[in-house]
């Protein structure tokens, strides 16, 4: 099974996304940093830029954010002209700390800083986008990025987490009747929809407005659910996992930005979006921050990709 890589074929802005841009400063067993770029909207464009050679991203940081990794994204063909910069404040930063197994960790350190008051002004250009992520941020937030749409996006994708669930529920589930596509781990999806069956919750959330769902598992993989199908990616085996923040808004990148690079929508191509999703997402492990994400290239992530279909295609004897 070959999965073609569409990067550099479509040059219409059919891809905008929302989310932060951000500093991090993260310690694992295996080291730590001192402050380094990151947030949900770095990820999603770094990811999505391997398939789209044009993209918008909307966000907001301080004077004290680095000119040149925009300039960086800027040469990956991501339009930054959405990212407002407040020159008399600072960035958005977060510190934290990951246990030993890597699936649990301690915040040491919040600053909202300039995204304390985020409101996201899309760009002109960027209001007839055929497909739009929503980062993780206040479901009132996404819910007016979508109402500055000129047209409905073909599809609407978005993040969100069980702090929201928490404080904004009902705000969550107004934005949840305007969306396409739910991005949640398992234990979101739980919580969500009040019964632990993730087949269950899969049904359930979609009646609350997405027609279709992800549902990410972390070292497990992910599973999608649309309609009465469903699809399970396997994670890939790693030989060592140094850093897994940004590896979800990784994915979620990946998936919509292979997406836009096909332009349709159908059960079999979200398939491989979820695996070129999940390639990416095993790269960003691999190194600290967005490191892994600026080193490899296209016939790395062929191979990746390759890597996951053999994980799971087999044959039955007859």
């Amino acid at each position: 099974m070959n999965l073609p890589i569409f990067a550099a074929q479509f040059r219409t802005m059919n891809l905008a996304a929302v989310g932060s841009v951000a500093f991090d400063a993260i310690e694992t067993p295996f080291g730590k940093t001192d402050k380094i770029v990151g947030g949900a909207g770095t990820y999603i464009a770094l990811a999505s830029s391997f398939f789209v050679s044009k993209q918008s991203l909307i966000s907001v940081v301080g004077g004290d954010f680095p000119k040149e990794f925009l300039d960086l994204l800027a040469a990956k063909g991501v339009d930054t002209s959405g990212v407002e910069i407040k020159y008399n404040e600072k960035t958005f930063f977060w510190s934290g700390r990951y246990h030993t197994d890597m699936n649990s960790r301690d915040t040491l350190v919040t600053e909202l800083n300039v995204l304390g008051e985020f409101q996201p002004i899309v760009p002109e250009h960027a209001r007839s986008t055929d497909f739009l992520m929503l980062g993780n941020l206040s479901p009132s937030v996404q819910l007016s990025v979508i109402q500055q749409m000129k047209v409905r996006p073909k599809l609407i994708a978005m993040d969100t987490m069980n702090f929201w669930m928490d404080i904004a529920l009902a705000e969550l589930q107004e934005t949840l009747k305007h969306i396409d596509v739910l991005i949640i781990n398992d234990e979101e999806a739980r919580q969500l929809s009040g019964v632990y069956s993730l087949r269950k919750a899969a049904a359930i959330i979609r009646e609350m407005g997405p027609k279709i769902l992800i549902i990410k598992k972390g070292e497990h993989g992910a599973l999608l659910f649309h309609e009465a199908n469903v699809f399970y990616a396997p994670a890939l085996p790693l030989e060592e996992v140094f850093d897994p923040t940004g590896a979800g808004d990784t994915f979620a990148g990946g998936f919509m930005g292979y997406l836009a690079a096909a332009s349709q929508i159908d059960f079999e191509t979200m398939k491989r979006a979820i695996i070129a999703g999940s390639a990416l997402a095993s790269f960003c492990v691999e190194k600290f921050g967005t490191q892994r994400l600026l080193e490899i290239n296209h016939n790395d992530l062929q191979k990746r990709m390759q890597e996951f279909v053999a994980l799971s295609t087999f044959q039955l004897e007859a």
